[in-house]
């Protein structure tokens, strides 16, 4: 998700507003640092007011003079770069971004390794990999007869068939377009994740 402007609410930006969570935390935090200066403080700080929850203190660390902001402050505080105060701040900044860069790293990672097979019930990982080898890609599986797909050892009719039938209702990506011609690009066989 991109990170929030300054007028963004922060519940629009990770995408979770009504995911059925619980609205108050399990263990609540007595502050909550923003990452961001005086309106993404105020943002959040906005954010809790709608939930009730006005017994939490927030503050935000804007990074390019590691200024701490709080609500309704006009002016930042400054502390002296030597502050464990301001050690903290950092460290707990920077262990969020940590996390949330390596969250978005395994989802994407998670997302290129998908294939419309996975969804087949009853083919296993060997399978998988064994249609993979025969035909080269799942492009280039999507264009085989069922006759063609159970000619691959182990794969029956039935499986061949739903094999088809996945493939068949999994949309393919969307070609490529170059944004300076607007042309379409040739798409590439990637070797098994479209």
């Amino acid at each position: 998700a991109p990170p929030p402007t300054d007028d963004t609410d922060p519940r629009e930006s990770d995408g979770r507003e009504d995911d059925g969570r619980p609205k108050r935390f399990a263990y609540p935090p007595q502050l909550v640092v923003v990452d961001g200066g005086q309106p993404q403080v105020a943002a959040a700080r906005r954010a809790l007011d709608e939930l009730g929850i006005d017994d939490i203190a927030v503050c935000g660390l804007a990074k390019r003079l590691e200024e701490v902001w709080l609500p309704d402050d006009d002016d930042p505080v400054v502390l002296p770069r030597s502050s464990e105060g301001l050690y903290l701040l950092q460290r707990v900044r920077d262990e969020a971004h940590r996390f949330a860069i390596t969250y978005q790293r395994s989802k994407r990672a998670k997302r290129i390794r998908s294939s419309p097979l996975d969804d087949v019930a009853g083919l296993g990982e060997t399978r998988k990999q064994a249609l993979i080898k025969h035909f080269g890609s799942v492009k280039k599986l999507r264009r085989a007869t069922i006759e063609e797909i159970c000619q691959v050892p182990g794969i029956g009719r039935r499986t061949a068939e739903s094999v088809a039938a996945a493939l068949a209702a999994a949309a393919p990506a969307a070609p490529a377009v170059n944004t300076a011609t607007g042309e379409i690009m040739e798409e590439e066989d990637d070797g098994g994740t479209s």
